[in-house]
C-alpha cells in the first residue's frame, strides 16, 4: 500500500479537497427519522458514504464516540462504515483523538492504524499533549501499514488557546512545537525512505526527534530537508488545524507554511468557516489542506439527492484548494 500522504494527495487532485464528517448525532438520526440505534447508525452513516462519493469527496471522517456511545453493537457499526467507504474508494479518516504513552499508546496504534485490525482506518486523529514523543507507536506503526496520522495543533474549541498558544522555554507556543515536530517527523520519514527500506529512524543520529532543539525549525536538519522538504508527496504525519481559529502568530505562519504533509481543517459549513477564513490561514499551503465539513452537510438529509448536492456545493466551495 502506498503511504498515506501520496494517496491522499492523489484523491484530492481526482476529487476534491473535501473531507465530509460522519458524525450520527442524536438530533441528526431523529430529524432523518431514524432510531437513536445501531440500525440507525448503519443507515445514517451508509447514506452520507455514497453522498460524499457521489459529491466529489476526496474522504469521510467518522467520530468514533458517536458510535461508541451505543457499546459493542455501536463499534461493529463502525466496523461497518469503515469497510464500506474503503468498498467505495473513499479515504477514511478516523476521529477518535487518542493520547496516551507507551504500551497504550502502541495498543491504540495497533487498533487504529494496524494491519488486520477491523478498526483501522487510512489516518487516524492523536493527541499530542502528553508530549509528541508519546506519538512514537503511531508514528512508527502508521509508517509500517502506510496509513497516516493527524496530530491536534491549533484546534476550534474555545477552551484551547491558553494552552496550545502558551509560551515554551524554547521560545515557541506549544502548537508551534507540535507543528515543528510533526514538519521534523516528515523530513525524517521521507529522508528514510530515500534511504533505507526500513522504517524511519524517529530518532536519527540520536536526537530525539521531539526535542525543542531538534523541531524549532526544518533547517535545523543539515541534510534533512534539502532533497525532501519540497517535494510534491505530501508526508503521511498531518496537523489538525481548525478554519475558525483566530489568526496566527509570524511564526505560527511560517512554520505551518514550511509544513511538509496534509492539514486537515474541520469547521466549515455549519461552524461558520469559509474559503475567506482557509485563504486567511493556509495561504501559499492551499495543496495540503483537506477541509471537512459535518452538520452542514447532514443538515441537508435524509433526501439523498439534496445530500449529494450539499457534498457537490461544499466540495466546489473549497476548490480553490487545488489551483
Amino acid at each position: 500500500m502506498k503511504p498515506f500522504g501520496e494517496r491522499l494527495a492523489a484523491a484530492m487532485a481526482a476529487r476534491s479537497h473535501l473531507c465530509v464528517g460522519i458524525d450520527p448525532h442524536p438530533a441528526d438520526l431523529a430529524r432523518w427519522g431514524l432510531p437513536d440505534d445501531p440500525s440507525g447508525l448503519v443507515r445514517f452513516s451508509e447514506v452520507m458514504a455514497q453522498a460524499a462519493l457521489d459529491g466529489g469527496a476526496a474522504a469521510v471522517k467518522p467520530q468514533s464516540a458517536l458510535f461508541e456511545r451505543h457499546g459493542s453493537a455501536g463499534v461493529a457499526a463502525l466496523e461497518q462504515l469503515l469497510a464500506h467507504a474503503r468498498g467505495l474508494g473513499l479515504l477514511t479518516i478516523l476521529d477518535v483523538k487518542r493520547g496516551d504513552i507507551g504500551s497504550t499508546m502502541a495498543a491504540y496504534a495497533q487498533a487504529y492504524l494496524g494491519s488486520g485490525s477491523s478498526l483501522a482506518a487510512d489516518a487516524a486523529t492523536f493527541s499530542p499533549y502528553l508530549g509528541f514523543g508519546s506519538l512514537k507507536p503511531a508514528l512508527e506503526t502508521a509508517w509500517a501499514t502506510g496509513r497516516g496520522v493527524f496530530v491536534l495543533a491549533l484546534t476550534s474549541n474555545p477552551e484551547a488557546p491558553p494552552y496550545q498558544r502558551a509560551r515554551t522555554e524554547a521560545g515557541l507556543s506549544v502548537a508551534e512545537e507540535v507543528i515543528s515536530a510533526a514538519t521534523a517527523a516528515n523530513l525524517r520519514a521521507a529522508w528514510s525512505a530515500k534511504s533505507e527500506t526500513t522504517r524511519p529512524n524517529l530518532d536519527r543520529s540520536g536526537e530525539n526527534f521531539a526535542s525543542p532543539s531538534a523541531v524549532a525549525a526544518p533547517s535545523a536538519h543539515k541534510g534533512l530537508g534539502s532533497e525532501v522538504s519540497q517535494a510534491s508527496t505530501l508526508g503521511s504525519i498531518g496537523l489538525v488545524v481548525g478554519a475558525t481559529i483566530a489568526p496566527l502568530s509570524k511564526t505560527g505562519a511560517r512554520l505551518l507554511g514550511q509544513f511538509n504533509g496534509p492539514i486537515l481543517a474541520p469547521g466549515i459549513g455549519a461552524q461558520g468557516a469559509g474559503p475567506k477564513d482557509l485563504r486567511r490561514l493556509f495561504g501559499g499551503s492551499e495543496r495540503a489542506v483537506l477541509a471537512t465539513s459535518s452538520r452542514g452537510i447532514a443538515g441537508a438529509g435524509p433526501d439523498s439527492k439534496a445530500l449529494v448536492q450539499a457534498v457537490a456545493e461544499a466540495a466546489k466551495n473549497v476548490s480553490f484548494l487545488g489551483n
